[in-house]
């Protein structure tokens, strides 16, 4: 089953004097380009929000945030006092103001306000943990909706290329009569006799030049593969950019060997309906 790489997870935890939120964004990339966001108390366990983000969602550039809001009595800032009375008592000497004021003034100075670092509780990062997983797993849930809705534009794109192929199959015979008429109309207009034996020769050398057949075969087999390939349990975007590529080769083969308008009309729609099945790939994990 195909996932997309774009998606959004959520998930919020309330714990005793604490509300934690945590976010995971993604959308397509190459590889795995993962930016965290946390406060600095939780940073030690960031190795392992990277291992764990990793494995499962192995592509995409994704946007992880880990928000504090406290709600309790706990709180990690200090007024650091003997700062700030020492700070009110230097303000003094050189301007006049209320308490009020000049407490203003010397809480925004420098160590006004200390953060004390608290050691991490184990037993809290274990639920922690549960609710990032809990993110983690709405996110693969938004992007396999996003790839359910991409594998029916596959389908119907895969389609609309094997009904296009069927009318270059249809129309092969005339491109063929086509191409042997205007052989013979060459000859009869130089007016010279030819050998007849060397005039079938060079034919049947023409003929195969401008054959498709192993073409069309190998067309075929190609949307089959990229059928058979979304419909894997696996999502495999590379994969299919790479079967995206033989198919796109083999209509640029049969587009150059048709030397037959109506059957280049027909490549020049097979190049546009493949051209939107990569612009869609890049966004297939």
């Amino acid at each position: 089953m195909i996932q997309s790489m774009t998606g959004y997870g959520k998930s919020v935890l309330q714990l005793p004097t604490k509300k934690i939120s945590i976010e995971i964004k993604s959308l397509n990339s190459k590889s795995l380009d993962l930016n965290a966001r946390m406060p600095s108390m939780y940073r030690a366990k960031e190795l392992d929000i990277r291992k764990l983000i990793a494995n499962h969602l192995v592509r995409g550039k994704v946007d992880f945030s880990l928000f504090v809001e406290i709600t309790g009595e706990d709180t990690s800032s200090k007024i650091n006092k003997t700062v700030v009375k020492e700070y009110i008592k230097q303000l003094k000497e050189v301007v006049d103001g209320d308490a009020t004021e000049l407490l203003k003034m010397a809480i925004r100075l420098p160590d006004a306000v200390t953060t004390e670092r608290d050691d991490i509780d184990e037993e809290e990062w274990a639920i922690i943990s549960e609710e990032i997983n809990k993110a983690i797993a709405n996110i693969i849930d938004y992007r396999k909706d996003e790839g359910s809705t991409l594998k029916q534009d596959f389908i119907d794109r895969i389609a609309t290329l094997r009904r296009l192929l069927q009318e270059v199959i249809t129309m092969d015979p005339e491109r063929i009569e086509g191409v042997r008429a205007r052989l013979e109309k060459g000859i009869a207009d130089i007016k010279e006799k030819v050998d007849e034996n060397r005039f079938e020769q060079e034919l049947v050398y023409y003929i195969e030049k401008y054959d498709i057949t192993e073409e069309k075969v190998r067309l075929e087999n190609h949307l089959d593969y990229f059928i058979s390939s979304i419909n894997s349990e696996d999502s495999n975007g590379k994969k299919l950019g790479f079967i995206s590529q033989e198919i796109g080769r083999e209509i640029n083969t049969i587009g150059s060997k048709s030397n037959y308008a109506p059957m280049q009309k027909l490549v020049v729609q097979m190049k546009d309906e493949l051209e939107k099945i990569k612009e869609q790939l890049l966004n297939v994990l």
